[in-house]
C-alpha cells in the first residue's frame, strides 16, 4: 500500500518564510545573490500577471462582442 503524500504548504508560505528570514547571518555576496534571485522572481511574477491580464482582456473582449 502506498503512503499518502505529505500535505503541501499553503500558497505563499515559502515567500512568507523568506521575508521573515534573519538576514544578519548573510555576507555581502550572499545578500547580492539573494537580491538577484528575488529580482528574477519579481520578473517571473510580473510575466505571469501579464499573461493573466491578457487572458482576461481577451475573454472580456470576446464576451462584450457577443453582448453588443
Amino acid at each position: 500500500m502506498e503512503e499518502p503524500a505529505p500535505p503541501r504548504a499553503p500558497r505563499g508560505a515559502h515567500l512568507d518564510a523568506a521575508t521573515r528570514e534573519d538576514l544578519d547571518a548573510y555576507g555581502v555576496a550572499e545578500l547580492n545573490a539573494r537580491i538577484l534571485r528575488l529580482q528574477g522572481e519579481v520578473e517571473r511574477t510580473r510575466a505571469a500577471l501579464g499573461r493573466k491580464q491578457s487572458g482576461r482582456q481577451a475573454a472580456d473582449a470576446l464576451f462584450s462582442i457577443r453582448r453588443g
